[in-house]
Parts: structure tokens; sequence; C-alpha cells
């Protein structure tokens, strides 16, 4: 099993995809990557996350996101498996899935686990950032889909975050009050934040950002 822990360096691999070798540190660039894996090719709800992955396309472009699918099948599975996707999902499927099939980076990731499999990946999540460092991690039973909105929504939390040094209470979504953390003090606050703040308790501080 992988001990990979949020703020670890992303392990750098190269294994082929349908699209072509890729080495990930390099094709990720200064993008974002969300990186999942799932069970097998040409198994139902594996399916409907490439899809909906695929349809979701233009909000991940726009967040500066790459999506990098992984299953350890073929790559000639993935080929047929994507003219599937595309007709039953009614998308085209454009991201690169890799083509794990030794199980290299399946196991890196800690993504086999051996009470689901021992040859298919469970259904993990990590989202990466720009300096390949592992911000999130999830993982999903092999019988349960993800929910995309809840991806693209820590999307948007990480990197509201980073851009103005907040953090987001419980059910947060895009647009609402944001919390400002302890350890900015209230003088550092008025001039950080001069739109204001509330202050609720001397560590629950809310303002609004965008």
């Amino acid at each position: 099993m992988s001990s990979l822990l949020i703020g670890s360096t992303a392990p750098n691999f190269s294994v082929p995809s349908q699209t072509g070798e890729i080495n990930f540190h390099d094709w990720a660039g200064d993008s974002w990557v969300f990186f999942f894996s799932h069970p097998a090719d040409f198994t139902p709800v594996c399916t409907t996350e490439m899809g909906r992955t695929a349809q979701l396309a233009e909000e991940f472009a726009k967040r500066n996101v790459k999506p990098l699918g992984l299953s350890t099948d073929s790559v000639e599975d993935h080929v047929k498996w994507i003219e599937d996707v595309n007709d039953t999902q009614k998308t085209t499927l454009k991201f690169p899935i890799l083509a794990d099939t030794d199980h290299k980076v399946a196991k890196a990731y800690g993504m086999i686990h051996p009470s689901e499999s021992t040859t298919a990946a469970v259904r993990s999540v990590f989202i990466i950032d720009p300096d390949n460092k592992i911000r999130l991690t999830m993982t999903y039973p092999m019988n349960v889909g993800r929910n995309f909105d809840e991806i693209l929504r820590v999307i948007d939390a990480l990197q509201l975050a980073d851009k103005h040094g907040v953090a987001t209470p419980a059910q947060w979504t895009p647009g609402d009050r944001v919390i400002i953390p302890p350890s900015v003090t209230n003088e550092q606050a008025k001039e950080k934040f001069p739109q204001g703040f509330d202050e609720i308790r001397p560590y629950l501080r809310y303002t609004s950002v965008s």
C-alpha cells in the first residue's frame, strides 16, 4: 500500500495511454491534475464515470485541470471501450487513460486494495497541483460512483484558498463566505481583507472573496 499523504510529491512515471506515452510530470506541466483510477474497462460504473469526466471537459479546462484516468487494462482495451463510453454517454472522450498493465502506478499510488481485488484498482482520486504536490485524496469502493460536483467543488476550494489565503467552511460552494485562518491576526485581516469581515468568535471570522 502507498503511504502518499497530502503534501507529498506525486510520484512520476512513464506509462502508455491511448493518446501515447505519458511522462506524468512533463505531461502535467503547469496544470492541476485530476488523477483517478477505475477497476476495469467495459464495466458499468466506470463507463458512466469516464463519460461524466469527458462531459465536464470545459469545466476542468477553465480551472486549468487536466483529467487523467487509469486502469490495469491495455491500450487496445481502452481504445475499444472508449467507443462504448462515447456511444452510451453521448460524449467524446479525449483525455488519456493510462494502461497500467503491470500495476506499477496503481501500487505506487496505493490504488489496489487487496480486500477488494488483487489486480483491479479501486476508485481513487488524487488532486495534484502544478508543483506536483498531492492536495487532496479520496477513495471510493468499486461499487460506488464518484460525485463529480464534489470533485469540482474541492478543486474550486483549493484554488480559492491558494489565491486568497483563506479556508472554506462546511458545505461551501463558490460564492459563499470563506473563513480567515486563526494564524492571521485581526490587524493583518483588516489589511488583507479591506472588504471587512465578521468576527463570530476570535477564531471564527468570515469574509467574502472572489
